[in-house]
């Protein structure tokens, strides 16, 4: 009668290691989703892989089990969205096949862009560099410079209509 109580197939002792578990399954993989709704899906699909190898499992290693199980199943999603954006990368990059006429136009343009970013005055310029490049916040820029956030914030649009000047005849 004991080998009854730990026999996993059984499924009022899967009900059991379900209603033991699964709160704590689910939190553990909503601190890793982060998204209610993905951290649920796995934990179905960690009782899923349970259920069909339950013959396999101890019930001494259930926990243990479940866990591992959960935690390879966001690993497996996290991999597929990382093949999946690279994917959109290299999408994006084929769909940018542009024209050669295109392409000189863009390069003549960022030629312009460096060079009127090259006479920006040296503290517009190391502004516009931190923000707009390096994407600081101005209160960000205002403490690595020992400055306030509104002299940032004119040095900002002192460096912006200079280059509007420069580059509005592109």
């Amino acid at each position: 009668m004991t080998e009854d109580l730990k026999d996993i197939c059984n499924p009022v002792i899967f009900e059991k290691v379900f209603k033991t578990y699964s709160k704590d399954l689910k939190r553990f993989l909503y601190f890793k989703f982060g998204d209610m709704e993905s951290c649920e899906d796995i934990m179905q699909d960690t009782f899923v892989k349970l259920w069909s190898n339950c013959s396999n499992v101890t019930y001494d290693k259930v926990k243990s089990y479940l866990f591992t199980i959960g935690n390879n199943l966001f690993l497996n999603v996290k991999k597929h969205e990382k093949v999946i954006r690279n994917h959109q990368k290299i999408k994006v990059n084929e769909s940018t096949n542009e024209s050669p006429e295109f392409l000189m136009l863009e390069k003549e343009f960022l030629n312009k862009l460096e060079t009127a970013i090259d006479n920006l005055n040296d503290r517009q310029r190391e502004v516009f560099i931190l923000s707009k490049i390096e994407k600081k916040k101005y209160k960000e820029i205002a403490e690595m410079l020992n400055l306030s956030v509104k002299a940032v914030e004119k040095r900002m649009h002192g460096a912006l209509k200079a280059l509007r000047e420069k580059i509005e005849n592109i």
